[in-house]
C-alpha cells in the first residue's frame, strides 16, 4: 500500500447502480460514463457482471479496452464458471481485477446456501485462486460482511489473503449495520490479523442507504482502517441505494479538520456533470433536495438566509457550487457558432465525442438554435446526452399534428421514415394528445408496447426552453427506456416514445439474428 491515508474510490456505478430498478444503460452510454469516471480520478471502476448477460460481458471488456488509467473490476460469484467470464472480461485491460464474493451471514449460509462454514471458506479460497489466474489483483467480498460473526469474518479472511486476495471488501449488503457497530467490524478484523497491514492488503467498505446510513458507515470505516470505499454516482442501486459518492467526497473535503489524514484523487468539478449524464442515461431523477448535486442543494428561498448569504456566503453555504462543478454562468451559444466552438464547448464539459457523435450532435444543436434565442450548458448536455443515447434508428418521426380541445378526445396523425428513407402515415384517437400519438406510432412501427412510466421537465427556465420526455415502456418480458427533447412537449414525448421502440426493435432483431443481449 503505496498511501495508508490515500483513500481509493471503487465506483460501482455501472454495476450496483445499474441494477437500481428501472436502470438501463447501452454499451455507448457506459462507455461514455466509464470515460468521465476516470476524467474524474476514479481509481477502481466496477463495469459489469460479465456472466449475467452477454451484454454485461461485452460492456466490461470494452470498458476494459478503452480505460487506462483506473483499474477496471469484473464481478463474480464464488462459481468457477462467473470466475472464468470476469477473468476473460477484464483480460484486455491495462489494470484488471476480478472481484468474487460468496455470502457467508448465519441467515445467508443457512436459508440461501445451505452451507457450512468450511465449506463457504473452501470455495472462496479456490475462486480466489482461480480468479489469480487472470491477474494479481483480486478482490474479495464475504457478502452480508455486516451480519457475519466476527470470528467468522477473520477466519476467511486470513483464508482468501492466503490464497491471494490482494482487497478484502466487508460489505453492509442489506443496508442493516450503524456506524460504531460497522467501523468496530474493521477494527477487529485488523487487530486479529496484523497480516493485512504487514502484507499491504487493501480493507474496503460497500454500504447499502437501507437505513440512510450508507455515507456514514463508510466514513466510519475509514476512520478503522479501511482505504477503500465503494460507491456510486447520485447513490443509485440496489433498493435505496449504495452510498454516494459525491457526498463522501465532499465530507472530506469540507471537513478537512475532522478528516485531514485522508485524501483521495477525485476531482471534484466534475461531480455535477457526471451527476447530470448519469441520471440522464439511467432516467433516475435526482431529488430536488439531494445533498451536493440536488435542484435545492445551493438554493435560498428563506428571507433570512438570503440576507445572510448577500453578506456573507459562509453563513448558509460550506461548500462554493464552482466546487463541485455546477456552473455560475450557464449561457454559452447561439445559432450563429460554428462547429469549432460547439466542439470547444463540449470539451469544457467533459466530452470527447468521435468525429459522428459530434456531427450528429451539432446538427440536433443547430436545429434547436434556429427554435429558440439562447441555447445553454443544459441544453448541449441534453442533445450529446440523447446522441449517445440512441441506439440504431430504424424509425425517425418524420412529422405529426394533433387536434385535441377541453373535453374532447384527440386525434393524431404521425408520419414516420424509416431506414430506407420510405414513410409511413397512420392516424389514431387517445384520451389526450400524447396518448393520441403514441398510438398512432404504436400503429405505424407495429410494435405493441405498455407504456410503464412517463415523466417530462424543462431543461432550461424560459418560454423557449426545451422540455425533456423520458418514457418506460415494455414489450414481453423487456423493459427499455427512450429519452426525447424539443421546445414542444408533445414532440419530446413521440421522440421519447420512438427512441424506446427503435431500442424494442434493435434488440429483437439482434437476438433474432444469433445475437443475445
Amino acid at each position: 500500500m503505496s498511501d495508508p491515508q490515500m483513500i481509493r474510490i471503487f465506483d460501482t456505478t455501472l454495476r450496483d447502480g445499474e441494477q437500481s430498478p428501472g436502470a438501463t444503460l447501452n454499451l455507448q452510454e457506459k462507455i461514455e460514463i466509464a470515460r468521465k469516471l476516470q476524467a474524474m480520478g476514479v481509481d477502481v471502476i466496477e463495469a459489469g457482471f460479465p456472466i449475467t448477460s452477454q451484454g454485461d460481458f461485452d460492456s466490461v471488456y470494452a470498458i476494459s479496452q478503452e480505460i487506462e488509467n483506473a483499474i477496471i473490476c469484473g464481478l463474480s460469484r464464488c462459481v468457477p464458471r462467473d470466475v472464468q467470464r470476469a477473468g476473460e472480461a477484464i483480460q484486455k485491460a491495462k489494470m484488471g481485477r476480478v472481484h468474487v464474493f460468496c455470502a457467508t451471514s448465519k441467515i445467508h449460509r443457512e436459508k440461501k446456501l445451505n452451507k457450512a462454514i468450511d465449506e463457504i471458506i473452501r470455495i472462496s479460497v479456490e475462486s480466489v485462486k482461480q480468479a489469480r489466474e487472470y491477474t494479481d489483483d483480486v478482490e474479495f467480498s464475504p457478502e452480508d460482511g455486516s451480519r457475519t460473526e466476527l470470528d467468522v469474518l477473520v477466519q476467511i479472511t486470513q483464508a482468501v489473503v492466503e490464497a491471494g486476495a490482494t482487497t478484502i471488501n466487508i460489505p453492509d449488503t442489506v443496508g442493516y449495520a450503524v456506524p460504531q457497530e460497522y467501523g468496530h467490524i474493521f477494527k477487529y478484523v485488523r487487530e486479529k490479523l496484523p497480516m493485512l497491514d504487514e502484507k499491504g492488503i487493501y480493507l474496503s467498505s460497500h454500504c447499502h442507504n437501507d437505513l440512510g446510513l450508507a455515507v456514514a458507515n463508510s466514513l466510519a470505516a475509514v476512520q478503522n482502517g479501511c482505504r477503500q470505499i465503494e460507491c456510486t454516482i447520485n447513490g443509485i442501486g440496489e433498493r435505496a441505494g449504495n452510498a454516494s459518492l459525491e457526498e463522501i467526497v465532499m465530507v472530506m473535503r469540507t471537513r478537512k479538520d475532522y478528516f485531514a489524514k485522508y485524501t483521495n484523487r477525485i476531482d471534484a468539478k466534475k461531480i455535477y456533470s457526471l451527476s447530470r449524464m448519469v441520471s440522464n442515461f439511467t432516467g433516475l431523477s435526482v431529488q430536488r433536495n439531494k445533498a451536493i448535486v440536488g435542484q435545492n442543494a445551493f438554493a435560498h428561498e428563506s428571507g433570512i438566509h438570503q440576507d445572510g448569504m448577500l453578506k456573507d456566503r459562509n453563513t448558509y453555504e460550506i461548500m462554493d457550487p464552482l466546487d463541485v462543478g455546477i456552473p455560475e454562468s450557464k449561457l454559452v451559444l447561439g445559432k450563429h457558432s460554428g462547429r469549432h466552438a460547439f466542439r470547444d464547448r463540449l470539451n469544457q464539459l467533459g466530452y470527447q465525442p468521435d468525429e459522428t457523435l459530434l456531427q450528429r450532435s451539432f446538427e440536433a444543436f443547430k436545429a434547436l438554435a434556429d427554435k429558440k434565442k439562447d441555447v445553454y450548458d443544459e441544453d448541449i448536455e441534453a442533445i450529446l446526452d440523447e446522441q449517445i443515447g440512441q441506439t440504431r434508428v430504424l424509425w425517425e418521426l418524420d412529422r405529426f399534428q394533433v387536434t385535441s380541445g377541453s373535453g374532447v378526445i384527440a386525434t393524431a396523425t404521425v408520419v414516420l421514415k424509416d431506414s430506407t428513407g420510405a414513410k409511413c402515415t397512420e392516424a389514431a384517437t387517445g384520451d389526450g394528445p400524447i396518448d393520441a400519438v403514441y398510438s398512432a406510432i404504436q400503429k405505424a412501427s407495429g410494435v405493441k408496447v405498455i407504456l410503464e412510466d412517463y415523466t417530462t421537465r424543462g431543461v432550461t427556465g424560459g418560454k423557449d426552453a426545451q422540455g425533456e420526455a423520458s418514457v418506460k415502456i415494455r414489450h414481453g418480458d423487456r423493459s427499455v427506456r427512450g429519452r426525447g427533447l424539443s421546445t414542444d412537449v408533445i414532440e419530446a414525448a413521440a421522440k421519447a416514445y420512438l427512441a424506446a421502440i427503435n431500442r424494442i426493435k434493435s434488440a429483437s432483431e439482434a437476438t433474432d439474428s444469433g445475437v443475445h443481449l
